[in-house]
């Protein structure tokens, strides 16, 4: 599984289980901003009295990537899978740096008959 890190900047609503406003920068440096559940984008038990910022990420599908005229890996990445996640503009495709993305084996383990 592939996950971009955003930042998150606030807590936004209490209704289980908890929802908070989080921050992509793209590799132009343009802000993104989506609001998520908080089990979706970080492990830690976050409420309003958290503080804030802190680090969390958006699971996320690799579309195309290249290297640019500098040398730097880049990608399109679509946070439309694998969670349905968009920012608040609907945007799900973005341009990041590779350096941005973190890539984690499949934790799930299958059970045999």
């Amino acid at each position: 599984m592939h996950t971009i890190s955003v930042q998150i900047v606030r807590f936004t609503d209490s209704h289980q289980p908890g929802w908070v406003e989080c921050v992509l920068r793209d590799a132009a440096s343009r802000e993104w901003t989506f609001i998520e559940k908080v089990p979706i984008v970080t492990n830690a038990l976050l409420d309003a009295a958290s503080v804030y910022p802190q680090r969390g990420v958006v699971a996320c599908e690799i579309v195309e990537h290249w290297t640019d005229e500098h040398g730097r890996i880049r990608c399109i990445i679509d946070t439309e899978r694998p969670w349905g996640i968009e920012a608040k503009n609907g945007e799900t495709q973005f341009e990041v740096f590779i350096d941005q993305i973190t890539t984690t084996a499949n934790q799930r383990t299958r059970t045999h008959p």
